[in-house]
């Protein structure tokens, strides 16, 4: 019956070629930027107490968790603990972390109205596919979320701290959670300690950082695009390679609130209502949208599965020296 039902032509515009191999070797390629770029930003974020090993590893762990965890619940956890075990306190690596959170926000905030000034609606997916209905109310109320999440980033990290200590002290004041108070306020006086640190830097540090993230975002949406142009570059204009950069913007809002690990089957699903129209055979989407996960998802579990026990032997067997941030 799976015979049966098994569509030959969805996997017909695989034909092997120079121009197909050098395609998925420049999609694999930008993953490897991403991951760089990633890298490179921790070690400007903790003003490079880490080495490159350290922030490779830690990188690594961080997606790893990304990957096994429910989008909607991140990594953001496993990620303050990873910095810690390395020798970074535990308010100094919640704010390093939330600093990355902020800059990646930004960068969203910001490249979605430019595009879609540039594409329109064509930044949603078209009125056919599952998403249509609604989608474009989701998506806004979505932008907005994230938009007054970093508003309260900013806020927290920039202009009112003792905000976050108030905001903890009220919170864990729950007799749930009263017994973890006094460590919570711990942590928000190392969070007003480091907030007092960030508002100190300079334009060529932020400059860094963003550059940094744009880039690794940049390489993240690149590997679709590389990918279309590994078997349909005859097909596609430049404004489309652009169209696609914009639509993977805007699916991404979904992506944050899948339940699934790692987004799993959702964002197969995502990927084929708001890509599909751009291909010649729509039914290509599907096996273009495994590929894209194969490259962009799964090394990750195999990574991270490789590098977990090797750091865990690594911060156990060593006694962390927690360092100053300056």
């Amino acid at each position: 019956m799976l015979y049966k039902n098994f569509d030959k032509d969805a996997f017909s515009f695989f034909a092997w070629s120079w121009a197909a191999a050098a395609g998925l070797a420049a999609a694999m390629l930008m993953m490897v930027v991403r991951d760089l770029a990633y890298m490179y930003r921790i070690r400007i974020l903790t003003n490079n107490q880490l080495s490159w090993k350290q922030a490779f590893q830690v990188i690594m762990l961080w997606e790893f968790s990304s990957a096994v965890s429910p989008s909607i619940v991140g990594g953001t956890g496993p990620a303050i603990f990873f910095l810690y075990k390395e020798g970074i306190n535990t308010g100094k690596s919640t704010a390093v972390i939330l600093t990355a959170i902020f800059l990646d926000e930004v960068f969203f905030i910001l490249m979605v109205p430019i595009l879609y000034l540039v594409f329109g609606n064509n930044v949603f997916p078209p009125d056919e596919s599952s998403f249509s209905t609604g989608i474009q109310l989701a998506l806004i109320i979505g932008y907005g979320v994230i938009f007054l999440y970093t508003l309260l980033l900013t806020y927290t990290l920039f202009i009112n701290p003792y905000f976050f200590k108030w905001l903890l002290s009220f919170i864990f004041l729950l007799p749930l959670l009263r017994r973890w108070r006094t460590r919570m306020r711990k942590l928000a006086n190392q969070m007003i300690i480091t907030s007092n640190e960030l508002k100190d830097k300079t334009l060529i540090y932020w400059g860094k950082a963003f550059f940094a993230t744009f880039l690794s975002w940049t390489g993240r949406y690149w590997v679709v695009n590389f990918m279309f142009m590994a078997f349909f570059m005859k097909h596609l204009s430049l404004s489309d390679h652009f169209l696609i950069y914009a639509r993977q913007l805007t699916m991404w809002i979904i992506l944050l609130v899948s339940p699934t690990p790692g987004g799993s089957g959702v964002a197969e699903l995502v990927f084929s209502d708001f890509l599909g129209d751009l291909l010649p055979n729509a039914v290509w989407a599907v096996p273009l949208a495994l590929l894209w996960r194969l490259l962009s998802y799964y090394p990750y579990l195999f990574i991270g599965a490789v590098v977990l026990p090797g750091w865990v032997k690594r911060v156990y067997k060593e006694k962390p020296v927690y360092r100053k941030i300056d």
